[in-house]
């Protein structure tokens, strides 16, 4: 194999596919890139079982071949050199120098047939979305998944298409964030994709060329311009998290969230990972007075808000209410309540584009 290319762009490649590197394996390969050079294409993959990414670059191919490089190691030495096109050649004994400049490297590489094969999907069942709206979707819910294994299924996001509607949907037993737009997809559909693959998906989710979402039995594939980035489906029963929204309202909470944001940051230096407490929500005469209590000391502060119905006392964990409120991407939003007890909406003024649940947290009397 013997190939030149841009170093930048080869750079900028590697420092994407390699974000599906293995961390921790006993397959070296796993460890690795797989480089493939054939017809003036370069193709780039990572595979760690569960999430894999392939990109594909031009390139100058003297000589068509493939080898497996350690990832971190090549990605290292390619983005070290300072010339503006790099020269790559392997031997049969598979002892590949990496030219660029003065500078030479010469390191060890694995043959291609010992990196895993990527699983296929067959694409008939497929949509197409646009990078901007599948991007707004994904940043606005996946602060939701779950980060623990406790229940698997709920370490990803449940996507649904019913009457041309998307919706993706994300929960941890604290928090629920739903998101809906319009697709061009009429039939239905339901799938449940890992939040660490969402979370890459939407790192490479740029430019105005729409992106294609296919689907097999067992995996999803995202085509996201030069780049496709494949992944196991979760399986299992998820929530039934329609009925987890109250239908109720007592409470209807108009607030600027940037505003609410400063006062509730505020109102968070006593809290650390010693001193875990709620903040206290203290709802009523058109303010919200959030306070809190530790071993530290107290601290309130107030913010104006337009307010109808009843007053309300209610405690939440305050990274979750914080992470609910800069998921919004609004100037003001809505939070809409039943009772102390029961979780509340948060909601856009206008149009029904997301739905944000968070539970609240039962109160002392006095704090």
């Amino acid at each position: 194999m013997k190939f030149s290319c841009s170093r930048q762009e080869l750079s900028e490649a590697l420092n994407n596919v390699t974000r599906a590197v293995a961390a921790k394996t006993t397959h070296p390969a796993l460890e690795g890139v797989l480089i493939n050079a054939e017809d003036d294409r370069l193709t780039l993959s990572c595979y760690n079982m569960e999430l894999g990414i392939t990109t594909y670059m031009q390139a100058h191919i003297v000589e068509n071949g493939a080898i497996v490089l350690n990832a971190k190691l090549f990605f290292d030495m390619v983005r070290r050199l300072a010339s503006e096109r790099i020269e790559i050649e392997c031997d049969e004994k598979f002892i590949t120098k990496i030219r660029g400049g003065a500078a030479e490297y010469n390191i060890i590489g694995i043959e291609a047939e010992e990196f895993p094969q990527l699983p296929s999907v067959d694409e008939k069942i497929n949509f197409t979305i646009k990078p901007e709206t599948l991007k707004s979707m994904i940043d606005q819910t996946i602060f939701a998944v779950a980060v623990n294994d406790f229940k698997p299924v709920h370490t990803g996001s449940k996507f649904i298409i019913k009457d041309h509607v998307l919706s993706v949907v994300s929960v941890d037993g604290f928090r629920l964030a739903i998101r809906q737009e319009q697709v061009g997809y009429g039939d239905e559909l339901d799938f449940i994709v890992p939040g660490k693959t969402l979370s890459e998906v939407s790192k490479l989710l740029e430019g105005d060329e729409e992106v294609l979402i296919a689907l097999s039995q067992k995996h999803i594939i995202f085509r996201i311009g030069a780049y496709d980035v494949v992944s196991r489906l979760l399986e299992g029963d998820f929530i039934d998290f329609r009925s987890s929204i109250p239908a109720t309202s007592n409470t209807v909470v108009e607030v600027k969230v940037r505003d609410f944001l400063n006062s509730i940051d505020r109102t968070s230096l006593l809290i650390n990972d010693r001193l875990k407490s709620p903040i206290r929500l203290s709802i009523g005469n058109g303010e919200i007075k959030i306070s809190c209590s530790t071993a530290l000391g107290k601290i309130s502060d107030v913010v104006e808000c337009d307010i109808k119905g009843d007053s309300v006392d209610m405690g939440f964990n305050n990274r979750y209410l914080m992470e609910a409120l800069r998921a919004t991407g609004c100037d003001k939003v809505k939070m809409v309540i039943n009772s102390p007890l029961a979780p509340v909406k948060i909601l856009p003024m206008e149009g029904e584009s997301f739905l944000f649940l968070v539970l609240p947290v039962r109160m002392k009397a006095d704090i």
